[in-house]
């Protein structure tokens, strides 16, 4: 199987991959796994935090926030007479939006998540549910409303719901192999103008079904962040020697007898893909973000809020 055959099916090279046999064994392994995931994520939030302020727009609010220079299409009406008095200059009073604004969070629940190869902290379903619930807890203290993408409840906020986006992630966990691979991309589902959307997968899937996805969001007026978590072993390809590569999602496994021979079709082509993820999203003027894992998660974090915030949509700094 060629290397970009590979790229496109999802398939895996791993020993590692959960799969609890019985109900059971998943409702324990869940059990144990919720706890210390939230202690984490409200961890990793509290030190992101400490170095970003809060999410200031503007909007119909009464908090003055700024003035700015009068632009042709600002109402007569918005003009401070003061300060263009003071300047000689038309300028127009900004105020902060007031109403919290509603954040959409999705993480890839397929099984070519569930893995990590020995270069890596954890597996990447691991670090996505890190990351999820961490940035829902920054926007929970901001005063956003967060909701899982393609969840039936509606966006809120408080701090109840942590535990009940974790225990949904957890069901998520639970279902078999076959409907998991069928959610290896975001729902399409109808979001309100001005939404916004939190995205967080390997996106290893056709870079044409990606597009067309994400255009469905982005033509309902949604502005978008894709956080792609990629582990250190499918960038570097580090495997020497017979190597046997095991197909996460049905693909079949294959035996190689030197797999260091594969490594120049590979990169170039986990490269290219990659890079078409974030065309995809440059194009669509949304956000691209990558996170490799065996690199910590607050600074993923901290880039991922200053996207959120109003940064470059190229690489999450700050306008």
């Amino acid at each position: 199987m060629a290397a970009a055959a590979v790229v496109q099916q999802k398939t895996a090279a791993s020993n590692n991959a959960t799969n609890p046999r019985n109900t059971v064994t998943r409702a324990e392994h869940f059990a144990a796994f919720l706890p210390p995931l939230l202690l984490a994520a409200e961890r990793v939030a509290a030190t992101v935090e400490q170095g970003v302020h809060g999410r200031r727009r503007t909007g119909a609010g009464d908090a003055f926030w700024q003035f700015r220079r009068y632009s042709p299409g600002d109402s007569i009406g918005r003009i401070d007479w003061r300060q263009t008095a003071k300047r000689m200059q038309a300028f127009v009073r900004e105020n902060e939006w007031e109403a919290a604004e509603s954040v959409w969070l999705w993480r890839d629940p397929s099984p070519s998540m569930a893995w990590a190869s020995e270069q890596a902290r954890e597996r990447k379903d691991e670090r996505a549910d890190l990351l999820l619930l961490a940035c829902a807890s920054l926007l929970l203290r901001g005063g956003e409303r967060v909701a899982l993408l393609g969840a039936p409840e509606r966006p809120a906020n408080g701090r109840s719901i942590l535990p009940r986006m974790a225990e949904r992630l957890a069901m998520q966990r639970g279902l078999e192999s076959s409907k998991r691979a069928e959610a290896s991309l975001p729902p399409l589902v109808s979001l309100p103008r001005y939404g916004q959307t939190v995205l967080i997968g390997d996106f290893l899937y056709p870079l044409p079904e990606i597009a067309a996805r994400l255009r469905g969001l982005a033509d309902q007026g949604v502005k978008g962040c894709v956080v792609r978590i990629v582990d250190p072993a499918e960038e570097d390809f580090p495997y020497r020697g017979r190597t046997r590569f095991l197909g996460l999602e049905g693909e079949g496994d294959m035996l190689a007898p030197r797999a260091e021979q594969l490594a120049a079709e590979w990169r170039p082509a986990f490269a290219a893909h990659q890079e078409g993820v974030a065309e995809i999203c440059r194009r669509l003027g949304w956000h691209h973000i990558k996170h490799r894992t065996d690199k910590p998660a607050e600074s993923v974090l901290m880039a991922l809020y200053l996207a959120l915030e109003g940064g470059d949509s190229r690489d999450g700094r700050r306008r």
